[in-house]
């Protein structure tokens, strides 16, 4: 994984003495809220329903068991003894006081992480498949480039304060597993038919109150351009994006307003000015980053565990685990491991402090010194070996971490909704942690299969309600909290936004209305190989609409 330089630790440290000179100066009453507004959103900080909220970066969603160790001793010290890990791949403490804020932020640099760039109108946390550099089915590891980035548009001048907040991820694979469709700019890493790595380019990407499946403007763009290319489009979008209402100010409207082939021709346009200047990448400096996230030393292919196999026929629960929340490596005997951060009933999302040091002495015993963060609020360790799985999953069942639920009913996407968030209309967690309960059992959840649930609490969006297989949008009425449902939407390779089914639900009907939609589902499939997301689109909105309101 990257290693911060003499430049990233100093640029880091320097921002956090920074940071204390402007609390200081809030709290002596120097400077108001409203002038402290902007420089504490610089630096990840919001103010929340109740209290502020801290929200650290996690490049690409990798950590190592230090940066781990460092985040359970920050929200044992600062915090109330457990962090949240969001769909930005980020870690959010939701109580810290505003005083303890820069020393988090110095404990933080100890450790190579920071702040910088989780909120305000920048280019945010670049997201990447969270098995990137151990999935088989990778062409190649998208975190470099996605490490490019964040060194490029860490600061960057021209887009400090563009139109509204941008948002990029990456994919190695062809199964997108980092929703890059729904980003203003989406990559997928791919090689062309002489072997070359490069990116097909999507934009206009994104979810809110005006969701739209991003547009892809160049089918491929060689390795050695990405920076000036990116560079042109977010020129683009920082000269004709519109400032006057930020409901309409993301590159989206844009794309939309302008056209996708208008915009794609004043990208090709600009980036034919700048393209042979200094952001060409030199090769060398390729392989350079490159090198930072080589192979683990160690890492080396495996005949099949005959341990493992005689362990599943023993004991059910451990065969649950390996089958639902395993992943094929692309290494032999090994696979990437996920730590479901939704156990029945609980907050998606959330760990405590001693989960984060139990996940960080498993990574650094069994997985090579490697954590990711999922866009899923999960955690994943990527490197395991099958010898080892019946260990790491021994270590999980004494922290409450092995929930064998990857991709099932209950492993809900949510976002902190009205019990944290000053922008939601409707509470988010208790909703997600009664549909757990209901489907709660893993015989039930192996019988359904593959679905996603996604809760979102205001128009935000930030549960992914859009892209749910089953979405879940809370909305307030007259002072209740009813609750909308979309039906077939996705964020992987074929994007689509979910359909609104029809009325919204109240909070005592939302999750008998989940249930209706399920057993429709169970009783029309026309075999149990069938996913939800199959069935609705060879089915439409027919027979869940007629099973949810008597009427199709």
């Amino acid at each position: 994984m990257y290693r911060y330089d003499e430049f990233d630790q100093d640029f880091v440290t320097d921002r956090v003495a920074q940071f204390r000179d402007q609390v200081e100066r809030r709290l002596s009453g120097e400077l108001t809220e409203d002038q402290f507004k902007p420089l504490r959103l610089m630096n990840g900080v919001y103010l929340q329903l109740h209290a502020y909220m801290l929200r650290i970066a996690v490049p690409y969603g990798t950590l190592d068991s230090r940066q781990m160790r460092k985040l359970g001793d920050i929200a044992r010290r600062y915090d109330r003894g457990y962090g949240h890990f969001t769909t930005r791949q980020n870690l959010q403490f939701n109580w810290p006081k505003l005083s303890d804020i820069p020393d988090i932020l110095a404990e933080l640099a100890s450790v190579e992480m920071h702040a910088i760039q989780t909120s305000g109108n920048c280019i945010r946390n670049v997201t990447a498949d969270h098995f990137a550099g151990a999935a088989a089915d990778e062409v190649a590891d998208p975190r470099p480039y996605a490490e490019i980035l964040r060194q490029w548009s860490s600061l960057h001048p021209e887009f400090v304060f563009l139109p509204r907040k941008f948002k990029v991820a990456v994919t190695g694979a062809e199964r997108d597993r980092a929703a890059i469709q729904v980003h203003d700019i989406g990559l997928h890493l791919k090689k062309d038919e002489n072997g070359r790595l490069g990116f097909a380019v999507y934009i206009g990407g994104g979810q809110g109150r005006t969701p739209m499946i991003a547009k892809k403007i160049r089918d491929f763009l060689p390795e050695e351009d990405l920076l000036s290319y990116s560079e042109a489009i977010l020129r683009v979008y920082n000269l004709n994006g519109r400032r006057d209402n930020k409901y309409k100010a993301r590159i989206k409207i844009l794309v939309h307003e302008t056209g996708a082939g208008e915009i794609a021709r004043q990208v090709e346009e600009e980036w034919e000015r700048i393209r042979h200047g200094a952001l060409k990448l030199p090769q060398g400096e390729v392989e350079r980053i490159r090198e930072y996230f080589a192979a683990p030393a160690g890492l080396a292919a495996k005949a099949p565990s005959a341990s493992l196999a005689s362990a599943r026929q023993a004991d059910p629960e451990f065969d649950a685990w390996v089958r639902q929340n395993t992943f094929p490596h692309r290494v032999a005997g090994h696979v990437s491991a996920t730590i479901s951060l939704k156990p029945i009933g609980g907050t998606p999302g959330d760990a405590t402090a001693d989960q984060m040091d139990v996940v960080a002495d498993l990574a650094e015993r069994f997985a090579f010194d490697e954590i990711r963060v999922s866009h899923e609020q999960n955690l994943i360790l990527p490197h395991v070996a099958e010898d080892n799985l019946r260990a790491v999953y021994d270590g999980l069942v004494a922290a409450g971490l092995a929930t064998a639920n990857a991709g099932l009913v209950t492993d809900i996407i949510a976002c902190p909704g009205l019990d944290y968030c000053a922008l939601a209309n409707a509470r988010s967690i208790p909703v997600a942690q009664r549909i757990s309960q209901r489907f709660g059992d893993i015989g039930r959840q192996r019988e359904i299969g593959e679905l996603k649930i996604k809760i979102s609490g205001c128009i935000n969006a930030c549960g992914h309600h859009h892209v749910g297989h089953i979405g879940i949008l809370g909305v307030e009425k007259k002072g209740e909290e009813f609750y909308q449902i979309s039906l077939g939407g996705s964020g992987d390779e074929n994007s689509a936004i979910g359909d609104i089914i029809g009325r919204g639900f109240s909070t005592d009907e939302i999750v008998d209305a989940v249930e209706t939609i399920v057993d429709t589902y169970i009783a029309r499939r026309e075999a149990p190989e069938e996913t939800f997301l199959a069935a609705y689109r060879r089915l439409g909105q027919g027979p869940f609409k007629e099973a949810l309101y008597g009427t199709a």
